[in-house]
């Protein structure tokens, strides 16, 4: 038997302590996760069925870290889950769901009941002609109607024009005592909705990690069999911002591959590959085109990887071996 090295878990260091001048408060947590995506609070949530779905992965991410929704289920669920954080906190919502004046009140209640959903912007031919929102549904009794009938129209809707500021939504939101006005162009296109709820969350999670549509992010895993290229595509309509190829073996072909067809066919999104300990690994990986990687074998208190398959590597020394490779 040949020992490659002599390697080191967190169990078996201890750091010492030194004078500071720095007081707990004015330390800063932020790091960056992969080459375009930074975190305010640097923590990942597994990528297990039993730790991340879209409830963790909003909470974590309002705090400033990210949540990686698991696989364990088919790519039209785990997008909605992905979509589901996404929707839940944006500065403006750029694709809000829609009606036509022409829907049922019946419809629009199914609607409002199984995307969890207020309000309504009401299209026709392209452009707003309304809203319908709980006010407008609560105790309506002709389901069979069109919501024309029911909806705020046009003429008395409040707007705001694209472009405007959060000072000037929530200045009409506060005079006219609304929870939601819509963005519209001068064509009165929709181009956004703008809500109190969103405004609010804003303020109490000022660290939250989110895109430049002022949305929270989220991660989703991937693994190498059949139908991931159709899983991928999903998850990317449903704007997740970084898809981790997770697999007990990140050093392997099949990873590989994966990463390098996920890179060239969707370059704008971000994507880590894993899990690794060897700096070997880390490179292959980041050739490949891995915007960042997944360093740990089975050092978790759930994962048994490297208890079973007596595989792995100490975590400090496989972090610093492969921070080591890749530095530059």
């Amino acid at each position: 038997m040949r020992v490659l090295q002599k390697a080191l878990t967190f169990d078996d260091v201890l750091l010492i302590p030194a004078h500071s001048s720095i007081l707990p408060r004015e330390v800063s947590l932020s790091t960056q996760l992969t080459r375009t995506i930074a975190l305010n609070l640097p923590l990942l949530s597994a990528a297990m069925d039993t730790v991340t779905e879209a409830r963790l992965a909003i909470a974590l991410a309002q705090e400033g870290g990210i949540g990686i929704i698991h696989k364990n289920m088919n790519a039209e669920m785990q997008a909605a889950q992905v979509a589901a954080v996404k929707r839940f906190e944006s500065g403006v919502v750029k694709d809000p769901i829609t009606v036509t004046p022409q829907m049922t009140v019946r419809q629009v209640l199914e609607i409002t009941r199984a995307k969890r959903i207020s309000g309504l912007p009401v299209i026709d031919g392209g452009r707003v002609v309304g809203i319908v929102t709980n006010r407008d549904l609560r105790f309506e009794t002709r389901l069979d109607q069109p919501i024309a009938n029911i909806m705020t129209p046009k003429e008395r809707l409040v707007t705001v024009k694209e472009g405007a500021n959060r000072d000037e939504a929530m200045a009409l939101l506060h005079k006219h005592r609304l929870e939601r006005v819509l963005v519209v162009n001068d064509a009165f296109e929709l181009c956004g909705l703008i809500t109190v709820k969103d405004i609010q969350k804003s303020s109490e999670h000022p660290l939250a990690c989110k895109d430049a549509m002022g949305r929270l992010r989220v991660g989703a895993a991937v693994g190498t069999g059949e139908g991931t290229e159709e899983r991928v595509a999903a998850l990317v309509a449903a704007g997740v911002d970084v898809i981790t190829v997770d697999t007990a073996h990140g050093h392997s072909q099949g990873v590989l591959d994966r990463v390098r067809w996920v890179k060239q066919n969707y370059p704008n999104v971000q994507v880590i590959g894993g899990n690794i300990a060897t700096a070997s690994a880390a490179a292959a990986l980041v050739e490949h085109g891995a915007d960042a990687v997944k360093v740990g074998i089975g050092p978790g208190s759930i994962c048994t990887t490297r208890m079973v398959a007596g595989v792995g590597m100490p975590q400090i020394t496989a972090v610093a071996n492969v921070a080591d490779a890749l530095k530059g």
